[in-house]
């Protein structure tokens, strides 16, 4: 597939990303290195006689600024409890969102680290004690502008994009069926569980958003933050089959209790929120593959035994959302 040089982070030259970190009053020495980021572009750029800031382009037409606002603040306030949140840097006029050439960006502190070790149920106490605290303050206020995850925008909006445009026609008939029994028994789930307590998330709490340093974890990158339920910013540290995911989910929520009350009906949900990330997923690449960085980062992605392959997850999926919750003592 050929690159497509109209999209508009072609326009992110190496010169306008230093002239852009340079309008807010540093002076860069020229280096710069591109990091693992394909939503948004991120960049670590070289500051004279200083640490490297790291640069964050947001990409246009994803969220609004009130939207990156919100998700600033939110930062912000952990930062005022004294949580281990890396905050965007305030600029002379107090701003967060800076914008140079068209781009909105926002500077970071660059902060080392590595992936935490997940199979450490340690590290998972730890990691609950911080994230009932985050929740804690999550569940002060909603967010008025970022939206909801749920069904209609992870699932059913996902399954029509791929059915529509990019599921081979040979297994069309095979991924619709599959696809509508999914998203009517998640929402079977859904209107058996009754009312859904949603708050302030990070949204995309996986291992490569928390650096781990000296047995000290920062939380980083919450462009996904939304109002979701709390058990979204926990399924995601899980990991291994049935009895591992229990002994793990044990010792988050035992953590996270001493900070915030946690709701065990919630683990009802884990498969559900499982299962619509998966079908986001595929959708957000699907939603991205006009940007060139797209077809270079997921090559494989849009071949048949991608899509054989998505449908084989799919179904697990149904039999895991068949299978009784986790069992998971108070």
């Amino acid at each position: 597939m050929s690159e497509n040089n109209s999209h508009p982070f072609n326009a992110l030259t190496p010169d306008l990303l230093i002239d852009a970190v340079e309008s807010q009053g540093f002076v860069s020495d020229g280096r710069f290195l591109a990091l693992n980021s394909y939503e948004n572009r991120v960049y670590q750029i070289g500051i004279d006689e200083q640490t490297p800031m790291i640069a964050k382009f947001y990409r246009p037409e994803r969220w609004n600024d009130d939207q990156i606002r919100e998700e600033h603040e939110y930062c912000f306030q952990l930062q005022e409890q004294e949580l281990p949140v890396v905050c965007p840097w305030l600029n002379a006029n107090g701003e967060s969102l800076s914008t140079y050439a068209g781009f909105r960006f926002a500077l970071y502190e660059r902060r080392g680290g590595h992936a935490p070790e997940l199979d450490n149920l340690d590290n998972l106490f730890i990691l609950g004690r911080l994230l009932g605290r985050f929740h804690g303050i999550g569940a002060m206020q909603p967010f008025t502008h970022r939206p909801t995850l749920n069904a209609e925008n992870f699932g059913w909006q996902s399954y029509h994009l791929i059915s529509s445009k990019f599921m081979p026609a040979e297994l069309s008939p095979a991924y619709d069926s599959l696809a509508v029994d999914i998203l009517n028994r998640v929402d079977q789930i859904l209107s058996d569980y009754g009312q859904i307590n949603n708050i302030r998330v990070h949204g995309d709490c996986h291992s490569g958003n928390i650096l781990w340093r000296e047995d000290n974890p920062h939380f980083v990158d919450f462009d996904d933050a939304r109002m979701a339920p709390a058990i979204q910013d926990l399924w995601m540290l899980l990991s291994g089959d049935r009895q591992e995911q229990t002994a793990q989910m044990a010792e988050l929520i035992e953590g996270y209790s001493e900070f915030y009350d946690f709701d065990y009906r919630e683990l009802r949900l884990i498969e559900v929120f499982r299962t619509l990330r998966i079908m986001h997923h595929s959708a957000w690449i699907a939603r991205r593959w006009s940007d060139p960085a797209f077809p270079r980062a997921f090559s494989w992605f849009n071949s048949p035994r991608y899509w054989s392959d998505h449908i084989l997850m799919l179904r697990e999926q149904l039999a895991a959302l068949n299978e009784p919750p986790l069992q998971v003592r108070p």
